[in-house]
């Protein structure tokens, strides 16, 4: 009987050993789209008053684990029996943030009639704020599904010839890892001027080492986020042209003699320039029929 339950013991430590150097690996292929999650979603959780940032910021965290609740049983269920099935969500997906990515350019030069108005932040109300934060953040959220659905399929192509019970496991930390990970490092970044004040207020020394410190995270904020914008924006691009590059045949042979990241922003940028046109031609032709 003992020896039946430490052969149990033996097989579970086994078990999690594989899963551990699964995870490493799959962590690894996952690395390059982590990095674009971070910088898209500390731009979009960015720009709320400061004693709102965590509260909203927690609200898109536990919308990215529903997301990974969500993706993860049906990537293994269209893995094991509509392998095709995840390629053409993934394109899908990658269609919608390169789609994204071409409207905060196109923004950028043609900025909307509403975005030369200065508003006066007494003049919203309480209730506009809660409604402000809530598109936003329900915006990061959907950005942050199409973004899961790309980790998940990375990292279960990583482990997609190991067993089942290997995939689930490896496949969870990774997607567990991501939102903590990520959410947590927005955390820090969009905390920077609170923890500079801090710093400043420290001791009643004036251009002390603290008050140097805390002048200079408070300064770098808007710039950090400034940065970041532009960087996420790019990320998008990036991750959209990627998907495609990867998953059709047409796009990964195109343009052989040019560096692999530069193709990928190209077809990122092309196709969601003509996702954009034909959404406002189709607004445009929806608003007049209606």
């Amino acid at each position: 009987m003992a020896s039946g339950f430490f052969a149990i013991l033996d097989d579970v430590a086994a078990l999690l050993d594989d899963v551990a150097a699964m995870s490493k690996i799959a962590t690894k292929k996952t690395a390059g789209i982590l990095g674009d999650d971070l910088a898209v979603n500390a731009e979009k959780a960015s720009g709320f008053v400061s004693k709102r940032e965590l509260p909203v910021l927690w609200a898109i965290t536990k919308g990215s684990l529903l997301n990974k609740i969500i993706i993860l049983p049906i990537a293994f269920l269209l893995s094991a029996f509509l392998p095709w099935a995840v390629t053409v969500v993934l394109v899908l997906g990658g269609v919608y943030l390169a789609f994204e990515g071409a409207e905060k350019i196109y923004e950028f030069f043609v900025p909307h009639e509403h975005a030369h108005a200065i508003v006066e932040m007494e003049e919203i109300s309480k209730e506009e704020i809660l409604e402000m934060e809530k598109t936003k953040v329900k915006s990061a959220i959907v950005t942050d599904f199409i973004l899961s659905i790309e980790i998940v399929i990375i990292a279960l192509g990583s482990v997609i010839k190991e067993p089942l019970e290997i995939q689930i496991a490896v496949v969870s930390v990774v997607a567990l890892l991501a939102t903590v990970g990520v959410y947590g490092i927005v955390a820090l970044i969009v905390r920077m001027d609170e923890f500079g004040f801090r710093l400043i207020n420290l001791n009643k020394e004036e251009d002390s080492i603290s008050d140097k410190i805390g002048h200079f995270f408070v300064n770098a904020l808007p710039k950090v986020i400034k940065a970041l914008s532009v960087i996420g924006t790019i990320a998008l691009l990036l991750v959209s042209g990627g998907i495609f590059v990867h998953n059709i045949d047409f796009f990964h042979h195109l343009l052989p003699n040019v560096p692999g990241i530069l193709v990928e922003f190209i077809i990122g940028l092309a196709i969601g320039f003509i996702a954009l046109l034909l959404f406002m031609a189709f607004k445009k032709v929806f608003f007049k029929t209606t």
